[in-house]
């Protein structure tokens, strides 16, 4: 990793991050009364609480509305879920002003063209190994791992390793 994005990924505060095709793998299972599954990789969960104690809160930022979503927030210590944005960009500057940073002690996990905005407005921008070509092209970090693979704990562990070298 090169100078550059070292500095980013080292300034970070805050993390937010996408659900399907970041946290998930973007698959969905459906029953006949609707949405019934979703699976998350336990490294991501345990990377929200490397982030907290190292006192980087994480927020979920999703176009979805799911109850498993939440629950998985809750019990993983997610510091925030806000469901529902169809324009993620149009939340930076309240969460910047809710969580006391600056836009360039943000980071956010995205995967598809609904993330673009705020990918490009954001200190650091990553998505999945198996994100579509047109963010790969526009983020500053592509990451080794697929979305529900640890791609999420994959960005933890560069943020923690870029602040704190010497651990």
């Amino acid at each position: 990793m090169d100078r550059k994005i070292t500095k980013k990924f080292s300034k970070i505060e805050l993390v937010l991050t996408d659900v399907d095709g970041v946290l998930t793998d973007g698959g969905r299972y459906y029953s006949e009364s609707g949405e019934l599954l979703k699976k998350f990789h336990t490294r991501d969960g345990m990377g929200v609480n490397i982030l907290l104690r190292n006192k980087i809160k994480t927020v979920i930022i999703t176009k979805e509305k799911s109850k498993i979503v939440k629950k998985w927030a809750k019990n993983m210590n997610v510091e925030k879920v806000f469901d529902g944005i169809k324009i993620k960009e149009d939340m930076l500057d309240s969460v910047c002003k809710e969580f006391k940073v600056k836009s360039s002690q943000v980071a956010y996990i995205g995967d598809d063209v609904n993330d673009m905005g705020l990918l490009k407005i954001i200190g650091l921008s990553a998505c999945p190994k198996d994100s579509t070509q047109i963010i790969k092209k526009e983020v500053d970090y592509v990451c080794e791992n697929k979305g529900g693979n640890a791609a999420f704990r994959e960005i933890v562990d560069k943020i923690i390793i870029s602040k704190y070298p010497k651990q």
